[in-house]
């Protein structure tokens, strides 16, 4: 890996370490805070959420399609801007509607600034042919995200109270996000650019209409969008849901801290045993683990050492689904215009993380109790495994 490669990867990968942190993992501990504060029901608190991740889901086309054509250092370093500024002036906020259009506005940003926004770059940067290393790589950073703002968005709670902590990750935003992303991505450097991989002379846009054709791209999306929701209802919820069953916030925030390295312990394992295997084998594996990591959530006993293994084998299974998530997309679809095919499969997959959070909350509702919730999520996990298993078949037969 040369120097080059190697700056822009740990840029890209600390940047998104703290993109994560702020605009992800941070929101149900401060609403958390802000429901003892203000008394403001759950469901209402998670409604934000669900507004701005409504939004996004209808600006993720465009977006992708934005940064195949080369915009990627503007929107994700301005997306990190925008997204210090509103954090700036959300502790002056003190009323549902403007609740609402701050976490609303972090909602979108988060389309500009995640996963899929940086894969889309690092697929320009280095081609369809290296763009699952540097996924891999990337993600090998990003993993540690929980492990690092969970109990640092805690320590600043409770040193400066929720709205010390937020303007405190609103300059995270402003200098580390932006300043990483800025440097680090330079559209002249894109293998794309400098038509290295023959991929200019390709007509723009007929990967995505040859991606849509294709039953891989369906199956797909349906087990992308099943986990976006199970994954987004675990982890706004597993503060809560641990606090419920009786632990104490240290045993939930070290609960808490096993994901990053779960994560990123299941994405190195899957470079040493399958670096070269194909994606739709890895994948029909880790599913299974997935849909075991919430059955038994399910119904092992509440104790400590039961939910730290499931934490752990759910933090495996899905650090290594983030990587196949990616890689599935030249591997199994197509290798041209990556970001418009994320952003087109991502679309239902965000609705449905904008969804997550307050159905899971709404069923807790029912009777005060995560019993419900948790076989919700189960039968999400299914239905992840059961369609990525069809999109491996079909994929298989079509090679």
């Amino acid at each position: 890996m040369t120097a080059g490669r190697q700056g822009f990867i740990a840029a890209l990968g600390i940047g998104q370490i703290c993109s994560w942190g702020a605009l992800y993992y941070a929101f149900p501990l401060i609403a958390e805070q802000i429901e003892r504060e203000t008394g403001w029901s759950r469901t209402s608190l998670y409604g934000a959420a669900t507004a701005g991740l409504l939004i996004a889901a209808a600006m993720s086309f465009p977006l992708g399609r934005a940064i195949d054509r080369g915009h990627g250092r503007f929107i994700m370093t301005g997306g990190s801007v925008l997204a210090g500024l509103v954090m700036l002036a959300w502790p002056q906020v003190n009323d549902l509607v403007g609740l609402y259009v701050i976490v609303g506005l972090l909602g979108v940003l988060q389309a500009a600034t995640l996963y899929e926004a940086a894969f889309a770059v690092a697929a320009r940067r280095f081609g369809a042919a290296g763009a699952r290393d540097a996924i891999v790589a990337v993600t090998l950073w990003a993993g540690f995200a929980s492990t690092v703002f969970v109990p640092l968005i805690q320590l600043m709670i409770d040193l400066w109270g929720w709205r010390g902590a937020v303007t405190a990750l609103g300059v995270i935003n402003l200098v580390v996000c932006a300043g990483l992303y800025g440097w680090a991505i330079r559209p002249e450097r894109d293998l794309i650019q400098r038509d290295l991989d023959g991929l200019q002379a390709v007509k723009a846009g007929s990967g995505v209409r040859r991606a849509m054709a294709s039953p891989v791209f369906w199956s797909l999306t349906l087990a992308y969008t099943a986990h976006a929701a199970v994954f987004t209802a675990f982890t706004f919820h597993l503060y809560p849901l641990l606090l419920e069953r009786g632990f104490e916030t240290a045993a939930v925030i070290a609960a808490m801290a096993v994901i990053g390295p779960g994560q990123v312990g299941g994405r190195i394992a899957m470079t040493i045993f399958a670096g070269k295997a194909p994606m739709r084998v890895v994948g029909s594996w880790v599913v299974a683990g997935f849909v075991l990591s919430l059955a038994m959530l399910v119904w092992l006993p509440p104790s400590f050492a039961a939910v730290v293994g499931v934490v752990a084998l759910y933090s495996v299974t899905n650090g290594i689904l983030t990587i196949v998530r990616g890689a599935s997309i030249p591997e199994m679809i197509s290798r041209q215009d990556y970001g418009a095919i994320a952003g087109a499969m991502n679309t239902p997959a965000i609705v449905a993380r904008a969804l997550a959070p307050l159905g899971a909350a709404a069923l807790w509702s029912v009777n005060n109790s995560y019993d419900s919730t948790l076989v919700a999520m189960l039968i999400g996990a299914i239905v992840l495994a059961a369609g990525f298993w069809v999109a491996a078949g079909l994929a298989r037969r079509s090679k």
